[in-house]
């Protein structure tokens, strides 16, 4: 399992940051700070979620669906207050959070049903 993990974690905090940063770029802003941030938010959820998601799903019998959910809303909540604090050039940073993760979270499931 650790070996496991330790993939997993990799991957998604790559694909998280390749996908979100792509996000950020995509929406027109170009704030060097603030995809700094976008970075740094992620390198903080990120691990945290999916390591969640795992120890959930390996040792408890809760729905992994209401699992999901939760530390989705989780990531929002936490970059969204990130992105409102410290951000320069997000006038909804909540909004930005959101469409960033949905952005993302839906790239992710896509991938693992085409891979």
């Amino acid at each position: 399992m650790n070996e496991e993990l330790i993939f997993a974690l990799a991957i998604s905090l790559i694909l998280t940051l390749v996908l979100e940063t792509g996000f950020f770029l995509l929406t027109g802003k170009r704030n060097r700070k603030d995809l700094l941030l976008v970075i740094m938010v992620n390198i903080l959820t990120n691990p945290i979620v999916v390591l969640l998601y795992w120890l959930a799903f390996f040792y408890t019998s809760m729905s992994l669906v209401m699992v999901k959910a939760v530390l989705e809303v989780f990531a929002v909540l936490t970059e969204g207050h990130y992105y409102n604090k410290y951000g320069q050039s997000f006038n909804h940073p909540y909004l930005f959070s959101v469409a960033a993760n949905t952005f993302s979270f839906g790239t992710g499931e896509l991938l693992q049903i085409f891979i």
